[in-house]
């Protein structure tokens, strides 16, 4: 008996995907960990806890939180690409861990482009950048114009990558030559400029959004394109004439090599879970924008920043060993 063309071919096609469909069918079927490179209670801490939280109970099983921090990212990172790929662990990287890192170290033990699947672009941030209250400075132009100053000391502290990178665009775009100091982490960072030892900061909204709120420091504008829909009475950089667009970000994503039909599977229970209104308003309280991407739009994110943080690495003369 003779087939025609069109029925073979789709009985070779159904025939090629029958196992992924059945890996897919069958998923989850034991724990799941999802690794954060940072201690507990931070912002990526935070969104992992929140959706492991709903995945659990939505697929009946256990979904545990990894924390593991340091270097920047890359022992999270490191960990997460050598695990099985097999859908059962993920890994919440941030911008610099798939965006920046290839243009900070000379090595890496993992693959920023190339050595994880993409599951979804969960959150944005922009920076916010603040001053202490003392600083004599309304408004973006007042700060440029106290910078520029003859005989003026500026500095601004920063507690990560991302800050920084935020801060050396500002410095770019404003010709400025202000001095960056470094902190290990936002919290030490932001206790030295509500202390006053230090006038300027930039921080991810997030972690700054209480000594805002309070009135610690005074926003002067954030990174983003457009305002933040959590500060909405700051402006942006640009509405001060400097084309700096930045924001940090978080994701979900699995070893490279996952299944594709278990990566769509994780896509569409993690997105439908961050856009509850209830773990929206959650995000949105700490100044997270819930995104909730394809695993393509991310993939494509990922890429485009690379290049985009890349230039101002480089032209900043930002390293690490």
């Amino acid at each position: 008996m003779k087939f025609p063309s069109t029925l073979l071919s789709m009985l070779f096609a159904l025939a090629a995907a029958g196992p992924s469909f059945a890996q897919a069918d069958s998923y989850p079927s034991k724990p799941i960990r999802i690794i954060v490179p940072f201690p507990p209670g931070g912002g990526t801490d935070l969104v992992a806890r929140t959706v492991a939280a709903q995945l659990g109970e939505s697929w009946k099983v256990p979904v545990t939180v990894d924390n593991r921090p340091g270097g920047n990212t890359v022992i999270g990172a490191e960990l997460a690409s050598r695990a099985a790929p097999d859908g059962y662990t993920l890994f919440l990287p941030i911008d610099s861990t798939l965006a920046m890192n290839q243009s900070l170290y000379a090595r890496l033990p993992y693959d920023p482009i190339n050595g994880f699947a993409p599951v979804t672009l969960a959150v944005t941030m922009p920076m916010v950048l603040a001053v202490h209250p003392s600083v004599q400075a309304r408004s973006v132009n007042d700060l440029v114009s106290l910078a520029k100053a003859p005989g003026s000391k500026l500095a601004y502290a920063h507690g990560a990558l991302p800050a920084q990178v935020a801060g050396e665009a500002f410095k770019s775009a404003a010709k400025l030559n202000m001095v960056a100091v470094p902190y290990k982490g936002s919290g030490p960072a932001m206790t030295d400029v509500v202390g006053g030892q230090v006038p300027v900061i930039f921080d991810a909204l997030g972690p700054a959004m209480a000594f805002v709120k309070s009135g610690k420091v005074r926003p002067l504008a954030v990174t983003s394109a457009k305002r933040s829909p959590s500060l909405p009475e700051v402006p942006t950089l640009g509405e001060a004439g400097l084309p700096v667009d930045l924001v940090t970000w978080i994701g979900f994503v699995a070893p490279a090599g996952t299944d594709r039909a278990v990566v769509a599977k994780l896509h569409g229970e993690i997105t439908r879970i961050l856009k509850l209104a209830d773990v929206r308003d959650k995000l949105a309280a700490v100044g997270m924008d819930v995104v909730a991407s394809s695993p393509e739009q991310f993939a494509q994110t990922i890429k485009d920043d690379a290049v985009k943080l890349g230039a101002v690495i480089k032209a900043a003369g930002i390293k690490l060993d």
